[in-house]
């Protein structure tokens, strides 16, 4: 029997592959928040990894753009923020993955971009509330290829982000707080991970603001490059 619908339903989101011609269905976004030391001083909130656990939001696969693209500044805001970040992309079912077993859900890695209305989001975090409307924005997952790597654990690789050719961003993801492994462990007991998840694992020091007709460019030692054009306000 064929289901029939009101309208028709949204197009699946999806990313270009490294060396295939299909691309991958995207299921859910999850990203890390404050997963580096520096960058967690630069927001004024320090972290203690001995007495926390890392903490997660969420973006629509909707919000998600391929890298290259052309996007508007987004309305209600007056501080859009670049992030630069390594994204895991989950390739096997995996629930209560112990640490020493995260290899076998990866199925490999791309760069990407958490843009932020950073004004609407420290707003919203000094008044308790959550933290949507900066976070999940129309047009505000960007995302590279992917790169498959599958069992493959990332431990270091040099990542940096310009802006109109200056360096806004350079870290290394051994300087991560939560590791791979320890990401898809924690985020595991809450959720049972599925193919076509993607994991942005956290944004290094030197956050900063853009403004229409600024070009993105980052790169993530071993994994790729990713960039970005903003466009004129929405």
């Amino acid at each position: 029997m064929t289901t029939s619908y009101l309208w028709t339903p949204a197009a699946v989101r999806s990313l270009p592959i490294r060396g295939r011609a299909e691309r991958l269905p995207i299921n859910r976004i999850f990203c890390v928040g404050r997963n580096y030391h520096a960058h967690a001083v630069e927001m004024g909130k320090p972290v203690d990894k001995s007495q926390q656990r890392p903490f997660y939001f969420t973006k629509s696969p909707q919000a998600l753009v391929d890298s290259g693209a052309t996007v508007a500044y987004p309305p209600q805001t007056g501080n859009y923020h670049h992030e630069m970040e390594l994204v895991l992309v989950v390739g096997k079912p995996g629930f209560r993955v112990k640490q020493e077993d995260a290899h076998t859900i990866i199925y490999g890695y791309a760069c990407g971009l958490d843009m932020t209305r950073r004004d609407l989001q420290l707003v919203a975090r000094d008044q308790g509330k959550p933290w949507d409307l900066a976070k999940d924005i129309e047009q505000g997952a960007i995302c590279s290829e992917v790169v498959p790597m599958e069992g493959v654990v990332l431990e270091h690789g040099a990542i940096e982000l310009s802006v109109d050719g200056v360096t806004k961003q350079k870290s290394d993801i051994d300087k991560l707080i939560w590791n791979i492994r320890e990401i898809i462990a924690d985020l595991s007991q809450f959720y049972h991970l599925e193919p076509g998840d993607l994991i942005y694992t956290g944004t290094p020091d030197g956050v900063g603001p853009v403004v229409s007709g600024q070009r993105l460019e980052g790169r993530i030692e071993g994994v790729g490059e990713i960039t970005l054009q903003v466009g004129p306000a929405a």
